[in-house]
């Protein structure tokens, strides 16, 4: 009888493990997750920093990561971006999350179309690639606030990027939402992600010794499984680590100090370059920053010969569509331009550089078989110049831009009572009182970025941070004084992130005294008010328009569209929208002299085009089939 029952739970074990068994080769067979290398026993480990190399599945494993931003690229683009990737020799995609973009209202979030983040890390994984996730809460990137909402400044006491309770309060918020979309894609439950980065180069700010545990205790309350890293210069290594995570450095040269400083903190561990810079960003009235392809190359070679995995910061930049584009702030203020192309080896539009050609010699070195062939290019269109045939002045416009704010005082942007109480977060805005007299308007250093001043309409100058004073004519009698405010973008790095509330940020001073009762306008340029124009009634345009203002013509496009580029000889300084999208800004000072236009934004037919032009119109827009990202000059 014993032996009877002994069989019986042998034959019951037998059963059991027959179906183990099977469950496991269903999943290896239908789970696309079960990407090669290793097994699914070696899921259970995840990538692993305990010697001098990674492993990944239990092997040896070189990271050969490229950052290219969701974000920053149309999604029906993601899958060409990401194929030419891994036709590059590239292992691992890098990218931000940017806050601001997911929570643009505390509270709602968006996770849909292109910030459909799930999809991205989905899609990189189906194409056979690691992922590095950067979720932020701060990204820095060259974008607006480096990534955080700017209702954040509602609060008047806030401290970003600390423990105080007003921050983290919001950070849990957006994480609880954030974190249950990518724990799953992690690599442990099958998906791609091998890392997660905890913050980003905090070192360079460090106000809180408790923020960086905190944060990182944020990611692990969370589900957060796979290796945690931090990312930061050489200066910022010590301040911005944190227990129990794998300090990382970005550079363009690598030093000897870079390796020592490794070692020192972090011995017989591996060392990345979590940001190898093969570019370099560019600001309005600069010139255009490149990094030569030959150098750029032999500074990859030498790092991949001194055993370190990389990570190539931008692999394709992408553009700064909208008003998104970042800030810096050093010695004076400077915005940065639309194109986000960063002298990367994949151009703004996804075409092959010399760069790329190198890397993608360098990079196939380091594989087994042959790298996969690249992918064909999009075609590169030129299309008939657009005739401007209507426009509204700016004065017209304004009662298409919600009822204003009246207020005794100046009030900033993100205070105005717009947007389900969340203040405006971008564009411009209007602040118009009456005057008695003429004089001296002084700024007092109050203007958040670049104010046209007008009287009764007419334009009498400009204030901004280095021109403070302006003069202001006499006249009869009480006079209409009208500052029109662009937030020009928000420093994205350095100490001044509490400091970047936009618009009027305190009292204007006419003869030494405080202005009083304004009335407020937000002219955010959303799309509902660029619906709302766009059925409006406009004019026909005279030989002399009043500027600033909205300008409408029409774009032509002969069968399938291609991608193009805008160029806006004889006009000054505005914002372009094509079918509505925001292409983001120009300015004839440069370097950038043209504008990326996405076929996918585009129709076979007429597609409408509206400028809207602060200073100087012209009567035409070109649509050329290169970009002109202005005259070059070598990156320090």
């Amino acid at each position: 009888m014993l032996i009877l029952s002994l069989r019986s739970a042998h034959r019951r074990r037998l059963a059991v493990g027959g179906l183990i068994l099977l469950a496991v080769i269903l999943y290896r067979r239908f789970n696309w997750h079960d990407m090669e290398p290793g097994t699914l026993r070696s899921r259970m480990v995840g990538l692993q920093a305990d010697s001098p190399e990674f492993q990944l599945g239990g092997e040896v494993f070189r990271i050969l990561g490229g950052s290219i931003h969701y974000f920053r690229v149309p999604r029906e683009y993601w899958r060409d971006r990401l194929l030419k990737m891994k036709a590059c020799g590239l292992n691992t995609l890098t990218t931000y999350v940017p806050w601001n973009l997911h929570e643009p209202e505390r509270g709602t979030f968006n996770f849909k179309g292109n910030l459909d983040l799930e999809a991205y890390i989905k899609l990189a994984g189906e194409l056979g690639l690691w992922v590095i996730l950067r979720p932020g809460p701060y990204i820095c990137a060259e974008w607006d606030l480096g990534g955080l909402p700017s209702w954040l400044y509602r609060d008047p006491a806030m401290q970003l990027r600390s423990t105080y309770k007003g921050f983290t309060q919001a950070v849990d918020a957006f994480f609880s939402q954030l974190l249950p979309r990518v724990v799953p894609l992690q690599y442990k439950k099958g998906g791609p992600i091998i890392a997660v980065q905890v913050e980003n180069e905090y070192g360079s700010f460090a106000v809180d010794t408790e923020y960086m545990p905190y944060m990182k205790e944020a990611l692990l309350s969370r589900g957060i499984e796979e290796l945690l890293m931090t990312s930061d210069n050489v200066d910022g290594l010590k301040k911005g680590n944190v227990e129990g995570a794998l300090a990382t450095i970005n550079l363009q040269k690598l030093r000897d100090l870079h390796l020592s400083h490794l070692d020192s903190s972090q011995p017989q561990k591996p060392k990345m370059v979590m940001e190898f810079w093969s570019g370099w960003f560019d600001t309005w009235g600069d010139l255009h920053h490149v990094f030569t392809a030959e150098d750029m190359a032999s500074v990859v070679m030498e790092i991949l010969q001194k055993g370190l995995s990389i990570n190539l910061y931008m692999f394709h930049g992408g553009t700064n569509f909208g008003f998104m584009n970042g800030a810096l702030e050093m010695h004076s203020y400077k915005a940065d331009v639309t194109s986000y192309d960063y002298d990367a080896p994949l151009s703004e539009s996804g075409d092959y550089t010399a760069k790329y050609l190198l890397l993608r010699e360098v990079f196939s070195k380091y594989h087994g078989e042959s790298l996969p062939d690249v992918p064909a290019l999009f075609p590169k269109m030129s299309y008939d110049a657009s005739t401007v045939y209507q426009y509204m002045p700016l004065w017209e416009a304004l009662q298409l831009a919600g009822e204003p704010f009246k207020s005794e005082s100046p009030v900033n942007m993100e205070n105005l009572p717009v947007n389900n109480g969340n203040g405006q977060s971008y564009g411009y805005t209007l602040y118009e009182t009456t005057i008695p007299s003429g004089g001296t308007l002084h700024s007092n250093d109050k203007v958040r970025d670049r104010a046209l001043v007008f009287v009764d309409s007419s334009f009498i100058g400009v204030l901004k941070y280095k021109h403070l004073e302006l003069a202001v004519p006499e006249g009869k009698g009480n006079r209409k004084l009208s500052l029109l405010v662009e937030n020009c973008g928000r420093v994205n790095y350095g100490k001044t992130l509490n400091n970047q509330r936009k618009g009027l940020v305190g009292d204007i001073l006419l003869n030494g005294t405080p202005l009083k009762n304004f009335i407020i306008y937000s002219l955010d340029m959303k799309p509902r008010f660029m619906e709302r124009l766009k059925y409006s009634h406009w004019k026909e345009v005279p030989d002399k328009p009043t500027v600033p203002g909205f300008f409408r013509g029409m774009l032509f496009v002969d069968g399938y569209p291609g991608d193009t580029f805008v160029k806006l000889p004889g006009w000054s300084k505005g914002v372009v929208f094509i079918n509505g999208q925001n292409l983001g800004r120009y300015w004839s000072i440069g370097p950038q002299q043209t504008l990326y236009l996405p076929a996918p934004w585009l129709h076979s037919g007429i597609n409408e085009v509206i400028v809207f032009e602060e200073q100087e119109a012209e009567k035409t827009i070109h649509f050329v089939n290169s970009p002109d990202l202005g005259m070059a000059v070598d990156v320090e």
